[in-house]
């Protein structure tokens, strides 16, 4: 009798799982809809956060204490000091 009912189960399994599954979700969706905000605050993209970010920095930024562009420090005089870590960056002194 076990083999039977159990084959028939496996036979089945789609029309039987199917109507449970959807009852699982209506009420997963119902719950999800009363527990949750519906409304999403309103963020700037990560554009206009970078954008204003920037202009902050330029805006805290003096002007007599940005170098000159004739002197091009920003340019390595050797290979190795391309890519150099800031902590390791020598400090002229002016």
């Amino acid at each position: 009798m076990w083999p039977v009912i159990v084959n028939m189960l496996r036979v089945n399994a789609p029309y039987i799982t199917l109507p449970f599954a959807a009852l699982i979700g209506f009420i997963g969706y119902n719950i999800e809809r009363i527990v949750s905000d519906r409304t999403t605050p309103f963020r700037n993209s990560v554009e206009e956060q970078r954008e204003d970010r920037m202009l902050q920095n330029l805006e805290n930024v003096d002007a007599k204490e940005i170098e000159s562009l004739k002197e091009k420090k920003f340019v390595p005089r050797t290979i190795f000091e391309k890519n150099v870590s800031p902590s390791l960056q020598t400090k002229s002194v002016v």
